[in-house]
């Protein structure tokens, strides 16, 4: 999967589409990742140690990696991400990086 935690997406497709957001969680098996603001749903709760008053509480839920592309750093328009090998002068050793495919530039 070429989305990791942390990184910046926007939505291409859904309910959603065109909101912009924080990676916070992956799910790698179910292919589904948690973006910060998007997918939001209402949860309506019994009071509890973690939350004493209860009431109603909206958090995100996942939505499927195709449905999300991760936004160039250059452009902030959403790209297709590729691989390059770069190698390491000092140890001579090979480094996997992600870039942009549009831009060049690594993520």
């Amino acid at each position: 999967m070429k989305i990791k935690k942390d990184d910046k997406v926007m939505v291409v497709a859904g309910n959603s589409k065109g909101s912009t957001g924080k990676v916070l969680k992956v799910f790698a098996k179910k292919e589904r990742v948690i973006v910060e603001g998007v997918n939001l749903r209402k949860r309506h709760t019994k009071p509890n140690s973690k939350n004493p008053q209860g009431g109603i509480i909206e958090k995100e839920l996942p939505i499927h990696v195709s449905n999300v592309m991760i936004v160039d750093p250059k452009s902030n328009a959403p790209v297709r991400v590729g691989k390059k090998i770069i190698i390491d002068e000092n140890t001579g050793k090979e480094k996997r990086a992600r870039i942009s495919r549009k831009s060049e530039e690594m993520i």
